[in-house]
This record gives C-alpha cells, sequence and structure tokens, in this order.
C-alpha cells in the first residue's frame, strides 16, 4: 500500500486549488478524480471557430484566488474581460435597459422610481437588524427596500444562484454586506469601516477567464502535478485506519496522512456515511437547482432591437420568459466566434423552469428563441452548437446553509486530519471555490 502526506479526492476547481497549494510548499500530493479530465464542470470546446464553455462561463478573481495564482505562476494566464463587460443590460418591459454603474446613471435609470432611489439612499439611516437569520429578501428589503429587491436584487441573483430571494439565505449570499451591517450599523458605514481597516484581501477587479478558457484554466492548473493525478480513478470508499485514512481506489489502495474531500455533495454524503453519518446526512440535504447551458451561434445583423454588445443581459420574473439570461461571450474574450458571427451563450432552467432539462432540444430551443427576439428582435440567425444539462448546477445556501457547514466540520473533529470544501461548502463561485481550496489546504498544513 502507498503512503502518501496528503490525499485530494476531486480535480475540480477546489480540488486542484488545494492540491497545487500543496504542491507547491513541498507536500507531498495525490489527487483522485472519478471523470477523465481535471476541472470538473470546467469543460471547454472549440469547434468550427467557435470557443464556449459547457459549464462556468467567467469567473471574478477574489483576494485568495489571486493570491493562489501568483503563488502557482498562472497570473499570466489569466484574461479579463473587455471594458465593455462593464456594460450589463436587464429586460425591463420588454426592452434592454443599462444597469446603472455610476451616479449618473442611476439617477437617471427607470429601472427604480424616484421613491425607490430615495429608499435606496436611505440605507444608511436604516437599524441594524438580524441579518444572520434572513433571508435574501428579508434582508434587502429592510435595508435598501421593497423596489431595489425586486428590480435589482432578484435579477442579479437569477444570474449568480438561478434562484429565489426568498429562499436564499442573506448570510451565505451577501455574507460581506451582513458582516458590514453588523459592523458600522448599516452597509454603508460597515463597508467603509472594513475596507480602513483592511479586512478583505483584495482580488482583481472585473469578469475573468483564461487562455484556452476554463478548461484551458483546469489543465493548466493540473499540469505540474503530472503523476500524482489520477484520472478515471474513482474512490470507493474512505476509511480511518488508526491516525490515518485508507482509501480504496481503481487505481489500488492508498494510506494518507491527510485528507482532502473536495467533490459534489451527493458523493461527499456517500464517503462520509461510514466516517460521520451526521456529516453525510448535512451533504445530503444540500439543495441544488438544474441548469441547461445552450451556446449559440448569431448572426449580429438580424438583431432589430437592440445590437449584441456588453456582458449580456438578465430576465426578471416579471417579464414571463424561461430564459434566465443570455451572455455575449464573443463580446468578452478575443478567439470566441469566427467572423460576422457571435457567440451568445443562454442560460435556462433553475428554479423559474426546473424542467428544462428533460425537455426536448426543440423545445429549449424554441423558448429561447422567443425570449432573443423580444429582447434583441432576432427572428432568425440562431443556431445551437451544444445543449449542456446539469440537474444539479448550482447550490441554493438558504437561511441555516451556514450554521448547517459548521455543524458538518464540527461532526469530522477528532477524525484524523480532514477538510470538506466545494461550491456547495463556501460559495458557488469558481473564484469563491479556488480561494476556498487554497484556504482548505493551508488549514491542513497547521494540523502538522
Amino acid at each position: 500500500m502507498d503512503r502518501i502526506d496528503t490525499a485530494v479526492i476531486g480535480a475540480g476547481a477546489a480540488g486542484l486549488a488545494a492540491a497545487r497549494t500543496l504542491e507547491v510548499r513541498g507536500v507531498e500530493v495525490r489527487v483522485f478524480e472519478a471523470g477523465d479530465h481535471p476541472g470538473g464542470v470546467m469543460q471547454t470546446v472549440q469547434q468550427d471557430g467557435f470557443l464556449y464553455e459547457l459549464g462556468p462561463n467567467t469567473f471574478r478573481v477574489s483576494g485568495p484566488a489571486l493570491a493562489l495564482f501568483r503563488e502557482i505562476g498562472l497570473e499570466a494566464a489569466l484574461v479579463k474581460a473587455s471594458p465593455a463587460s462593464r456594460k450589463r443590460f436587464l429586460l425591463h418591459q420588454g426592452r434592454l435597459v443599462p444597469v446603472p454603474m455610476d451616479p449618473v446613471s442611476f439617477v437617471t435609470s427607470p429601472l427604480l422610481s424616484a421613491r425607490g432611489k430615495l429608499r435606496l439612499l436611505a440605507e444608511p439611516f436604516v437599524g441594524r437588524g438580524a441579518g444572520e437569520s434572513e433571508s435574501v429578501a428579508a434582508f434587502t428589503t429592510r435595508r435598501l427596500g421593497r423596489e431595489t429587491t425586486e428590480a435589482l436584487i432578484s435579477p442579479f441573483l437569477i444570474g449568480v444562484y438561478s434562484g429565489d430571494e426568498h429562499q436564499l439565505g442573506a448570510h451565505a449570499v451577501f455574507p460581506s454586506l451582513v458582516e458590514a451591517e453588523q459592523l458600522g450599523g448599516s452597509i454603508v458605514a460597515g463597508s467603509v469601516r472594513r475596507r480602513m481597516a483592511g479586512v478583505a484581501e483584495p482580488g482583481a477587479p472585473g469578469s475573468w477567464s483564461a487562455s484556452g478558457g476554463m478548461a484551458g484554466l483546469a489543465h493548466q492548473m493540473a499540469a505540474p502535478l503530472g503523476d500524482a493525478l489520477h484520472l478515471s480513478c474513482p474512490v470507493r470508499s474512505v476509511k480511518r485506519d488508526g491516525d490515518c485514512w485508507r482509501l480504496e481506489t481503481t487505481d489500488g489502495e492508498f494510506e494518507a496522512g491527510r485528507l482532502i474531500c473536495a467533490v459534489p455533495a451527493p458523493a461527499a454524503a456517500s464517503l462520509l456515511s461510514d466516517l460521520s453519518p451526521k456529516a453525510a446526512h448535512i451533504a445530503a440535504a444540500i439543495e441544488f437547482v438544474p441548469v441547461v447551458s445552450v451556446p449559440l451561434s448569431v448572426d449580429p445583423t438580424l438583431a432589430t432591437i437592440h445590437p449584441v454588445e456588453g456582458f449580456g443581459f438578465l430576465v426578471p420574473r416579471a417579464e414571463q420568459l424561461d430564459l434566465l439570461g443570455a451572455l455575449f461571450m464573443s463580446r468578452l474574450f478575443p478567439g470566441r466566434a469566427p467572423p460576422d458571427h457571435e457567440l451568445v451563450t443562454a442560460m435556462i432552467g433553475g428554479r423559474r423552469w426546473p424542467g428544462a432539462v428533460d425537455a426536448s432540444d426543440d423545445e429549449l430551443e424554441a423558448r429561447i428563441a422567443e425570449a432573443l427576439d423580444r429582447a434583441l428582435g432576432l427572428r432568425g440567425g440562431i443556431e445551437p452548437l451544444a445543449f449542456t444539462r446539469h440537474r444539479q448546477a448550482i447550490c441554493q445556501p438558504g437561511v441555516g446553509h451556514k450554521p448547517a457547514i459548521a455543524e458538518l466540520r464540527a461532526a469530522l473533529v477528532g477524525l484524523p486530519p480532514i477538510e470538506v470544501v466545494g461550491s456547495w461548502v463556501d460559495g458557488v463561485s469558481v473564484g469563491d471555490t479556488l480561494g476556498a481550496g487554497r484556504a482548505a489546504a493551508l488549514r491542513l498544513m497547521e494540523t502538522g
């Protein structure tokens, strides 16, 4: 039986981040991945002049993620979205309206009434509440007003979580805002105090991808691991063996002093079932929504109402469409579409239409076309390049999510050194997951 210092189960964003954090510090590590490629849902396809994603399309580089890229020498591999990405739209009363990004556009924006704008500006004068036990809707309505919640916050959550502001937990989704309120009595005052105290490690502003897309980033992160990365190698069981871990895999058995479990929640529940029934139960109870991602070849000359420009647009519930939103990927990054074409990625499903993952390609295309016709005036020139159905696409952290994760970690105390990490644990975005993987590895190193 091979004896190793640290075993990492899962080579998605969190697992790769953890493994590379250990590897650059001279820790012997092995990574076991059930799939045949590193990166998990970070998958990119090059086809007929298009470069499109099957999973996440862009990410924000948080402070911890930026520290990781610098440590492993991959900061130069990152590709920042064009300045046009600052221009974002909401479908509002049948037309695309820019999201206000500065004081002037905020004053003139039709997304909020004069009363709604005044209510939003009154945030510093609203008393402190119990944000840690509130839904996003309750927290933002109390602090920013109902109109802002419905017009701006809800669409934002559609873009990130494909979820519902009444079911998502404020502390899980907007931890910095809730903590700012607790620190300063308001979001504004608390944010100023946090900034002055240097609480948050600064990241890189804007939206990002990498050379070769998201899969290119995953492969560049994985390459230095060499033979320490075991692909197509599922872990069949994990057992405690004294003060160590014993892993049974398709490549044989391994003994590890420390363990990082960086797999999706259902897989984590299965692996943890014999180690801690309580931790396994918590992982099994994590809720997800399904999403279908559809990259499209678009003839931009047929957009008769609004041009294909900027980052893309989101579709609020009030518009009564099944589409969640669309990203104008060829406007964000170079080399994403051949000349005279645009790459537009449509997202459909979520809580709005959970049955999207079981719909036919023809039905999905028809509903997407209806929305693009209303938003852009596109009555043709749309060709789907792929239909990627993610049945458990995005975690839906509710009010009790953070306490549940704390319980899960507490249930593992007393076992040999172990960390559980992933998008369902510490944040759904790729940037959050990368940073969480790094943090998990650093905590594990402190165990000696």
